[in-house]
């Protein structure tokens, strides 16, 4: 490493105040992770209340999941034309009000409004406070361990959320599920000025609002297409999920398209000539492919089959965040003497183990082995989530770090969509081969119909099902989750070697071994910033 690079890297080692703005930065990724899991417990409490038709009920859960899928990368784009910390306080300040217009919708439609709103703001949030990461710590051993707080910091929201909306609807309306949000969006609009730096990049043309729209026309008929299969099951291919996806493929080429002919595109394609950008998305997109599927049937398991409460359930997830957590601050720790690659490798090969732990439960085995089983599989995402980010995001240009941090959370939500979908579907398939013959054809229509579906509805008909057939439902579930995380399994097994092969050519952060180039890229990128502050 020159002299002058290394002077450039011990000036800029983050202070007091980048750590305290990474607290800062904290609270919203948490409050994001939160909002989505803390309405599970709220839904059949504002389903009395405001009466929501079957689909209102879907757009009350789903909106909001679904605009953040379709604006993330608009508003990656936008913090770094806009400034990020003011766009994330722009966010801030509209997802606590649409929170207010949400606690207190006198109507489904109402809700299904604010849950919308609350979506687009938090698109502002997530780009804009990973792209803040990446210009408060420009050391490289600095920023990954920040991106592991910030990993775990969202993963602990989702954990959370059960155990807050449980404790809130014991003592008061399920509205005030989302009044949580008021406090922490009121801390950061209070110390986000005082704390956070400001970033925007000098744009090289006008922002285009047809790549905005073709944006979403890509994005959100391929989220519609997985939440139909995830609720479906495989029997969702067909009526208009084949439409939405072609119409969604068709938007998606002519964005890309445009892009290529832009002088300022909404997503610069020259990011994906980095292989190691390339690379990392990939293996996120893969990797959340099977945490989200395992993730949506185990909670199943937890309620459906052991009986638990939400909350119970929620106490339960608490081994599995921790693991997560060790993981996410661990990996970065790690990646200071090994390279990241084979990091990222070993600890999915040891989450491989916990897919094999699910893969061999039975129902009477209890709550125990299942939460061990989800507990590594956690260890695995926590490595990679913190891991895989930090390549995306550093190996951005600092003018695009929004665009790239928009990129990762993108690949990272349709992942997890697509393993509802998947693995959601597999258990379907093995659980309705396991029932066939064994429903009494005395029973009512809608019971059969029921007992014949999937485990959430032969639960839901209980009353109505003799003990012998909802027993057998409940082993044609676990069936359908031991080869369903079998085969997520098998394919995270590949993503390991994949992980430590496709990155062995990547050092360990900050060794200074990358050569004379990385110099280069240093100073560079210190002019790019000191042009892009003066820009600001």
């Amino acid at each position: 490493m020159t002299t002058s690079a290394a002077a450039h890297r011990a000036a800029h080692r983050a202070g007091p105040r980048e750590w305290a703005g990474l607290a800062v930065l904290a609270v919203p990724t948490a409050l994001l992770g939160l909002d989505v899991t803390v309405l599970y417990l709220a839904l059949p409490a504002l389903a009395a209340d405001l009466h929501p038709s079957a689909t209102q009920s879907l757009w009350i859960m789903d909106a909001y999941g679904f605009l953040i899928a379709g604006f993330l990368v608009t508003m990656g784009t936008l913090g770094d034309r806009l400034g990020r910390r003011r766009l994330l306080l722009a966010g801030a300040a509209a997802f606590g009000t649409a929170s207010v217009a949400a606690a207190y919708a006198p109507s489904a439609e109402a809700l299904i409004a604010a849950r919308a709103v609350l979506g687009v703001a938090g698109a502002t949030l997530m780009p804009s406070t990973l792209a803040l990461i990446s210009n408060m710590f420009a050391d490289a051993r600095q920023r990954a361990l920040a991106i592991g707080v910030w990993a775990t910091m969202f993963a602990l929201g989702m954990a959370a959320g059960p155990l807050v909306g449980g404790a809130l609807l014991e003592r008061f309306w399920w509205g005030s599920a989302f009044l949580v949000a008021v406090p922490m969006v009121a801390v950061v609009l209070v110390a986000a000025p005082l704390l956070l730096p400001e970033y925007r990049a000098r744009p090289d043309g006008p922002f285009d609002l047809v790549s905005v729209a073709l944006s979403l026309g890509a994005i959100l008929p391929v989220v519609y297409a997985v939440k139909h299969v995830a609720a479906a099951g495989a029997g969702g291919l067909g009526g208009a999920t084949g439409p939405a996806l072609a119409a969604g493929a068709a938007c998606g080429v002519w964005f890309v398209r445009r892009q290529r002919t832009l002088a300022a595109p909404l997503l610069d394609l020259r990011l994906f000539a980095e292989r190691t950008f390339t690379v990392a998305l990939g293996l996120l997109l893969a990797g959340l492919v099977g945490v989200g599927g395992v993730m949506y049937l185990v909670t199943q398991h937890l309620q459906l089959v052991e009986g638990m409460t939400p909350l119970a359930a929620g106490v339960w997830m608490g081994p599995p965040a921790l693991m997560m957590f060790v993981a996410a601050i661990g990996a970065p720790l790690l990646a200071r003497r090994f390279r990241p690659g084979y990091v990222v490798g070993a600890t999915l090969g040891v989450s491989t183990v916990g897919y094999g732990l699910l893969a061999t439960v039975d129902r009477t085995d209890g709550a125990a082995p299942v939460v061990a089983g989800f507990a590594l599989v956690y260890l695995g995402l926590g490595a990679l989530a913190a891991l895989g980010t930090d390549l995306v995001v550093g190996s951005a240009p600092p003018a695009r770090a929004g665009s790239a941090s928009a990129l990762s959370e993108t690949v990272q939500e349709l992942g997890l969509a697509v393993g509802v979908a998947v693995l959601g579907s597999v258990t379907t398939v093995v659980y309705r081969a396991r029932m066939e013959g064994w429903i009494p054809a005395g029973l009512p229509d809608g019971a059969r119909e029921a007992a014949g579906d999937g485990l959430p509805a032969a639960a839901g008909a209980a009353a109505e099902l003799p003990e012998g057939v909802l027993r057998r439902s409940e082993e044609a579930f676990v069936a359908g989750l031991n080869v369903a995380t079998g085969i997520a399994g098998a394919a995270v097994a590949v993503l390991a070697v994949v992980a430590a092969v496709a990155l062995r050519g990547i050092g360990p952060t900050g060794a200074g071994d990358a050569g004379p180039d990385a110099d280069a890229a240093t100073e560079a990128e210190t002019e790019a910033e000191a042009k892009a502050e003066r820009g600001g």
